[in-house]
């Protein structure tokens, strides 16, 4: 699973897909309706393989917790966003049971969550063929 190329803006809702590089600016689409807008060197942009979740030993990759939620969700939407915040913690107990409850805030797991399943929308989460062998040899030597 990939998140190269998709990234959060501060101050705009939604992620985005970089579309092209320029010298001070980036041309970026938004992934759930395809509107193409230019970002300039003073726009805070988060790329999502740099975002991480706390954990109480370590910081685990965004990646990461979406292969584990892929997995929970067997490709499917998770639970809305919007959802009860005790559902939402609940959910995040699931995907990663010793994540640190007091540096995590539910407003991070909504918008886990919400990308997620924006991601999963636009059809960006996928299991890649590399990933589907390695997980299938390691359990046949089980």
């Amino acid at each position: 699973m990939e998140l190269k190329d998709i990234i959060s803006i501060g101050g705009r809702p939604g992620l985005f897909k970089v579309a092209a590089k320029r010298k001070n600016e980036l041309i970026v689409e938004s992934i759930p309706d395809g509107k193409k807008i230019f970002i300039y060197a003073l726009d805070k942009v988060s790329a999502l393989e740099d975002i991480s979740i706390y954990t109480d030993t370590e910081d685990i990759p965004l990646v990461d917790i979406y292969d584990k939620l892929f997995e929970i969700e067997k490709g499917n939407k998770s639970i809305d966003h919007k959802s009860d915040p005790k559902k939402l913690k609940e959910k995040m107990i699931e995907i990663l049971p010793d994540y640190d409850q007091d540096r995590v805030y539910n407003s991070d797991i909504k918008k886990l969550i919400l990308w997620y399943n924006m991601l999963i929308e636009a059809g960006l989460l996928v299991k890649s063929e590399k990933e589907e062998s390695a997980k299938e040899e390691s359990q046949s030597e089980e």
